[in-house]
C-alpha cells in the first residue's frame, strides 16, 4: 500500500515543479505574442487591446498593413544587409581569434597565463557604457585608408565605416573565458600524443582539439551574434550615414518621424518581429550544441 502512495506522492511532487518552470517560459513567449499579434494590429486596436487578454491573441482586424508601412518608411532591406554583413564578419572571425586565445592559455604552458585569464575576466565586470565615450574619442583619431574614384587616400578617423563597427568587438573576453574552460577538459594527453607524430601546435589546434569543442563554438557563435545584431548605442554615436547603420538603429525612424498621428505603434511592432526573426532562427539551429556547451563548461568549474 505505501508504494503506490509514494508514487502518487512523487508524481504530484513532480507536476508541482513545473509550474515555475511554465511561469517563467510565459513570461519570455507572452511579450513575443503580443509583439507579433500587435503587429497585425491597427494602432487604435492595439491600444485598446492592451489590458485585456486579446492583446495576446490574434484576434480583430488583422492585416499586414503594418509591414507594408515599415518598408516604406525605413530602408529594411540595406539595414539588415549592413547588420548581417557586420554581425557575420564579427562572429566568423571571432570565433578564430578567440578560440586561439583560448587554446593558448589552456594548453600551453607560459608565464603569467593566469594573470593575463583574470585581466581577460575582469574586464567583464566593466559595462560598456562607461568606456564607449574614450572609444569614440579614439576611433575619431585613427588613420585609416581611404578608397576613392580618382586613387587612394590616407584619412584620420573611423567614424562612419565599417570598420568601426567590427574591429573593436572581434575579440571578446566572454569567449576566451568559454574556450579556454571547454579547451582544459580536453585530455592533454591528445597533445602529447599529436607532438610524438610530429604536430605543431596550430595542427593541434585545427585538427585535433577544436573538432572536439564544436559546441563551444556553436554557443560562442551565439552569445557574439546575440549582442552584435542588437548593438543599438554603439552604431548610434559612429554612424551618422544611413546607409551604413543597422537594423537596431531602425527604430529611431519611427519615434522622431514627428508624424501627425503619433508614435506608430502597429508599425513599431512589425518592425520589431521582423529584425527578431533571424534571433530565432540561429538559436533553433544551434540550441543542442549550446545546450551541451553550457552543462559541460559548468561540469568543468
Amino acid at each position: 500500500m505505501s508504494a503506490p502512495a509514494t508514487t502518487e506522492g512523487t508524481k504530484k511532487n513532480a507536476w508541482l515543479s513545473y509550474i515555475p518552470l511554465v511561469l517563467l517560459a510565459l513570461t519570455f513567449i507572452l511579450p513575443l505574442l503580443f509583439m507579433l499579434f500587435s503587429s497585425l494590429k491597427p494602432k487604435d486596436q492595439i491600444l485598446a487591446d492592451l489590458t485585456t487578454w486579446r492583446a495576446f491573441a490574434p484576434v480583430g482586424d488583422l492585416s499586414l498593413d503594418n509591414f507594408v508601412g515599415v518598408f516604406n518608411r525605413v530602408p529594411v532591406a540595406r539595414f539588415f544587409l549592413n547588420s548581417i554583413f557586420v554581425t557575420t564578419i564579427i562572429v566568423v572571425v571571432g570565433l578564430l581569434v578567440n578560440s586561439m586565445a583560448g587554446f593558448a592559455i589552456a594548453r600551453l604552458n607560459f608565464k603569467g597565463k593566469k594573470i593575463l585569464l583574470g585581466a581577460i575576466v575582469a574586464t567583464l565586470i566593466v559595462p560598456f557604457e562607461t568606456f564607449a565615450i574614450p572609444m569614440v574619442y579614439m576611433i575619431s583619431k585613427l588613420p585609416r585608408i581611404g578608397f576613392y574614384p580618382d586613387g587612394v587616400a590616407l584619412d584620420w578617423g573611423w567614424n562612419n565605416s565599417y570598420e568601426v563597427l567590427i574591429i573593436p568587438f572581434i575579440a571578446n573576453a566572454f569567449s576566451i573565458f568559454l574556450f579556454t574552460q571547454y579547451y582544459s577538459s580536453i585530455p592533454k594527453e591528445l597533445d602529447e600524443a599529436a607532438r610524438v607524430d610530429g604536430a605543431g601546435w596550430f595542427k593541434i589546434y585545427w585538427s585535433v582539439i577544436s573538432p572536439l569543442a564544436m559546441p563551444a563554438f556553436a554557443t560562442s557563435a551565439i552569445l557574439t551574434f546575440l549582442p552584435q545584431w542588437n548593438s543599438y548605442l554603439w552604431p548610434l554615436l559612429v554612424i551618422q550615414q544611413e546607409d551604413l547603420r543597422p537594423v537596431q538603429v531602425g527604430l529611431r525612424y519611427f519615434f522622431a518621424s514627428g508624424t501627425a498621428e503619433g508614435t506608430p505603434w502597429g508599425q513599431i511592432m512589425a518592425y520589431t518581429s521582423l529584425i527578431t526573426i533571424p534571433v530565432i532562427i540561429v538559436f533553433l539551429m544551434f540550441q543542442r550544441a549550446f545546450i551541451s556547451s553550457i552543462a559541460s563548461s559548468g561540469v568543468k568549474g
